[in-house]
């Protein structure tokens, strides 16, 4: 029994120690291998980063990007680590691509809306600060993210934007040229006249601090209605003063015409009487 047992113990003596032998070496060129290459990461994220430094990128999409390509990096990295322990690489590959898969269709939505936030980082339809009108909401750009966009309307609201139903929608950039003109809309009667109440117009449009002057305003008749002349004022602003001529320039024009004895347009009907 004794000699069972000490044959035995010889047995597995030997065996862990040739197991060992046989492991040492490829744990400790695993584990150099691992050191060396995290500071090899480093060293290349570090000259990334200081090519978008120097680069025109977004500055939102700089962060992004810098986490992308390391994520990518220590993938390849551990891959090769395990590799070298004598890890099975192709099953480890396929089930991180079942992984994948499994979480993509999770986050189906939120994929969406990711995808289209970098692509709009890159073409950039619109930038922070800008005037724009999107998915219905009408507001300037404060923030640009991965997942949404958001905005502050007029009425001094939030407005958080999904980027993949903005992305597939109409973008609407009033900022993009660097003024925007405010169609103003105005009516007289029929029987007024037409070249004095435009030069009436103008001058509103001329005095005020808020209109530009290049390009010039003007005004024109736009439609002959069954009761009245419509006419336009077109005259450019910038972004932050759109509702100031918009609505405010309103007011001064109706008095304006009023002041010069243009009565306010209403409803006629003309009747013809048969003779009996």
């Amino acid at each position: 029994m004794e000699k069972i047992l000490s044959t035995l113990q010889e047995t597995f003596v030997t065996k862990l120690g040739g197991t060992v032998g046989e492991w040492a070496p490829k744990l400790i060129m695993a584990l150099i291998t691992l050191i060396i290459g995290l500071w090899i990461i480093k060293m290349i994220m570090r000259g990334i980063g200081k090519m978008m430094d120097k680069s025109q990128i977004d500055e939102t999409l700089k962060p992004f990007l810098l986490t992308l390509a390391g994520f990518l990096l220590k993938v390849m990295l551990f891959i090769a680590v395990a590799s070298q322990i004598g890890i099975e690489t192709t099953s480890f590959i396929a089930v991180l691509g079942a992984l994948s898969l499994a979480v993509g269709m999770a986050l189906q939505g939120a994929l969406g809306n990711f995808a289209a936030g970098v692509l709009l980082l890159i073409f950039r339809p619109f930038k922070k600060g800008d005037l724009i009108e999107v998915q219905g909401e009408l507001g300037f750009v404060t923030e640009i993210s991965i997942l949404a966009t958001t905005m502050e309307t007029f009425q001094n609201k939030t407005a958080i934007v999904p980027n993949g139903p903005l992305f597939g929608g109409n973008i609407i950039n009033y900022s993009r040229k660097g003024n925007v003109r405010a169609d103003i809309p105005f009516a007289i009667r029929y029987g007024s006249d037409i070249e004095k109440a435009k030069e009436i117009v103008l001058n509103v449009l001329k005095n005020s601090k808020y209109v530009l002057q290049d390009p010039a305003p003007s005004v024109y008749v736009t439609e002959l209605t069954n009761t009245n002349i419509q006419l336009t004022a077109l005259p450019f602003t910038t972004v932050a003063d759109y509702w100031d001529v918009y609505w405010g320039l309103r007011g001064e024009i109706a008095t304006a015409l009023g002041n010069a004895g243009y009565d306010a347009p209403y409803e006629q009907r003309v009747i013809h009487m048969k003779n009996a």
